[in-house]
């Protein structure tokens, strides 16, 4: 997804290629992270598991797998597996980045994992020039059916490139549901009868797909701002226009509370109106690498978080009276595009795409309507309209199981939308339980200020305190 969640910058930002230690027979054996930097008290290894599962003793592929032990032996519980969700997110260097609350970090030994066809664990590559990356999982704004089959055009020769690349022969088995037959590999690697979990946005669909397949293998799961229950699909990604509508008004309210600083406008109305004029003036005439496509993109990306408002009006501001922006403006005009390889192989190998033309030129003229600030870049083509055929049925989500999974779920959720994820509350039934913050942003635990949500997480995590129904918490403000 889109500007992605507080592990996802954390991970960037220690970005550099990792490569884990030589896999082994038996106990896995732990060494240094080689690559750009180490972080103290992080050990990689790496674990041997089928490409595809139908054929467990043919070819093998290595997982880049990362521990960080727990920092109280004695009060050690067991293994927390994490995932920081895009797709395409790597995720080796999660465990020592994560802002998880000590007392989670002495509790458990946390697990990191590069999933299979993403960065040290058999990374897909399909051979894409720097172009054809930053358009290749987020095509141009559209703003009319011309326009749409033109990406469709861009969509086919991204995904014809993909699946002629040395890497193609990969592709069929980049699905979730073998990273989460992975994920057990890594689990019976690591000696353990039963492992806790937490993943964020994707990874939430992840743990679910996991916690079906191996429900009597989990132990305490914790899914943070939650997809809807069949995954990443073309109507996940068009919730996001909603997402986007819903959650818009906080940011307005905030530059128009600061508008002595921005000058974007003295009513949320005003600023509201702002957006739809710069994104109009883009669209026409780029201006510092930003044309109207970047300009919405990472005006969704700094929704994402309420920390990220004063960098997003100031941005705004800096436009909006054509100066000059800082120096890492051309890097956030290409955000959209920073982990597209990876990103396409999950949500196309996960998921039938539709693939006539004219059904996407409805959708965003329908999606344009509904949500006219970003529904019709969201409803656009992608490259899964071309792609092969997924080659197993998605794991239907169910409420076989123990009752283990705890839902966080912020209330205004641009990314993953609270739709979806009562969806998948639902679809969990008595395993699960949903914690709901009256609040906005993309990822809700640690990340957020609602002290009511975080606390009722560790608790869960640390101490096992399952909550007994569903809960909301009100507002809060840090």
């Amino acid at each position: 997804m889109r500007k992605t969640m507080p592990i996802a910058l954390a991970v960037a930002a220690l970005a550099g290629v990792v490569s884990a230690a030589p896999a082994s027979a038996g106990p896995l054996r732990w060494g240094a992270c080689p690559g750009g930097g180490q972080l103290p008290g992080l050990q990689c290894s790496t674990v041997a598991v089928p490409l595809d599962y139908r054929h467990p003793d043919g070819r093998k592929i290595d997982l880049a797998v990362s521990r960080l032990s727990a920092a109280k032996p004695e009060k050690r519980r067991g293994v927390l597996l994490v995932n920081p969700g895009g797709p395409g997110l790597a995720g080796l260097r999660v465990p020592a980045v994560q802002p998880f609350p000590q007392a989670v970090r002495d509790s458990y030994d946390i697990v990191g994992f590069d999933p299979r066809g993403i960065g040290s664990s058999a990374g897909l590559t399909c051979g894409l020039n720097d172009a054809d990356k930053a358009v290749a999982a987020n095509p141009p704004y559209p703003h009319n059916p011309a326009e749409v089959a033109k990406s469709a055009e861009l969509a086919k020769r991204i995904a014809k490139q993909c699946t002629s690349s040395e890497t193609a022969d990969l592709l069929p088995f980049i699905t979730t549901a073998n990273t989460a037959r992975d994920m057990d590999r890594i689990r019976e690697a690591l000696g353990e009868a039963k492992v806790s979990y937490y993943g964020e946005s994707y990874g939430t669909y992840l743990g679910a797909v996991y916690t079906t397949l191996f429900p009597e293998r989990t132990d305490r799961v914790v899914l943070d701002s939650s997809l809807p229950p069949e995954g990443y699909d073309v109507a996940a990604l068009r919730a996001q226009g909603m997402g986007f509508q819903l959650r818009f008004p906080d940011f307005a309210k905030y530059a128009a509370k600061h508008d002595q600083d921005y000058r974007l406008g003295t009513t949320p109305a005003a600023v509201t109106a702002k957006y739809y004029e710069l994104a109009d003036r883009l669209d026409k005439k780029p201006e510092s690498g930003f044309d109207g496509t970047a300009f919405r993109g990472f005006t969704s990306g700094d929704l994402r978080n309420d920390g990220s408002f004063k960098e997003l009006a100031t941005y705004w501001h800096l436009l909006d009276t054509h100066q000059p922006l800082p120096g890492d403006s051309a890097a956030k005009a290409d955000d959209r595009g920073s982990f597209p390889v990876g990103y396409l192989g999950v949500i196309c190998g996960d998921s039938q795409w539709p693939t006539s033309v004219r059904t996407y030129q409805r959708n965003v003229e329908i999606d344009r309507v509904r949500y006219p600030m970003y529904g019709a870049y969201t409803a656009n083509i992608r490259a899964c309209a071309y792609w092969p055929a997924p080659v197993e049925q998605k794991v239907r989500i169910t409420g076989d199981g123990p009752a283990n999974v705890l839902m966080v779920q912020n209330l205004r959720d641009p990314a993953t939308p609270l739709p979806g994820a009562l969806r998948t509350r639902w679809a969990f039934g008595d395993r699960a339980r949903m914690v709901t913050a009256d609040q906005g942003g993309h990822v809700a635990y640690g990340a957020g200020a609602n002290k009511c949500l975080n606390d009722t997480a560790t608790a869960y995590l640390v101490d096992g305190n399952f909550p007994s129904r569903d809960r909301f918490c009100p507002a809060e403000r840090s």
